[in-house]
């Protein structure tokens, strides 16, 4: 059992450790730790690596899901769509038969957002390390989604920042910027076409950005709810001594 010195040398552990973002520690078990109960025998290093542990995978299993052939486009849920002036354009050219490129480019934004997944890793990690557990009763406590959420509060937008080139390369390598230049193009030999603009490209990307990230944190909430719910999803030693068998 716990006396106050060891209390306090805990809460200044955790209060420093970074903070699953995927999955999270049980209320019992972290209460235990606080309050010297439970007979947990954790240690506030192993609370840290634990929750290492947990980060990696969840992230990794996001990422996984989306970084692959048709991980955005063959999935209904985190399909990302044309931008909204796109829509417009497409609606226009549609019922003359006009909008295959469009259609292309659609499918070339998804692929994009596929190849940009894995690349963006080690920038989700190194962002989600940075924050600590202090915090930790409010998540915990919270709705199935609670981590995800304090996870995209506090680093979307520098991992918005840190994604765009990303995107921006792979939007060149799928030949989708390419493609807004050609529909562009085409569009100022119609009567009446929409204008897409002089920053149609910067648009895309950052349109690819926008809902990319929200794939990606699509899953990385999946990955939160399946924990908290699923003891089998807690896959090592270490998840299971600090989440629960």
């Amino acid at each position: 059992m716990f006396n106050q010195i060891d209390r306090r040398l805990v809460l200044l552990g955790l209060a420093a450790t970074p903070l699953a973002a995927c999955e999270t520690l049980d209320p019992t078990v972290l209460d235990g730790i606080l309050s010297g109960t439970g007979g947990t025998g954790l240690s506030s290093a192993e609370v840290a690596l634990g929750l290492k542990a947990a980060l990696d995978n969840g992230v990794g299993n996001a990422l996984l899901n989306v970084g692959v052939l048709n991980g955005f486009l063959g999935n209904d849920i985190v399909r990302i769509p044309l931008p909204k002036v796109l829509q417009d354009v497409q609606s226009y050219l549609a019922p003359i038969g006009a909008d295959a490129l469009l259609v292309d480019l659609q499918t070339q934004l998804n692929r994009g957002a596929e190849k940009a997944a894995p690349v963006a890793k080690d920038i989700f990690l190194s962002a989600v390390r940075g924050l600590t557990i202090t915090d930790a009763f409010d998540i915990l406590r919270g709705p199935d989604t609670a981590a995800t959420e304090y996870l995209r509060g506090r680093t979307t937008s520098r991992l918005g920042q840190l994604f765009a080139p990303i995107m921006e390369n792979a939007l060149n390598q799928t030949g989708a910027l390419r493609l807004v230049d050609d529909v562009s193009s085409q569009l100022r030999a119609v009567p009446f076409a929409p204008n897409l603009g002089a920053n149609a490209r910067t648009d895309l990307i950052d349109h690819g950005v926008e809902y990319g990230l929200n794939g990606v944190f699509h899953f990385i909430g999946e990955e939160e709810k399946a924990i908290r719910a699923n003891p089998a999803k807690r896959t090592s030693d270490i998840l299971r001594r600090v989440f629960g068998a």
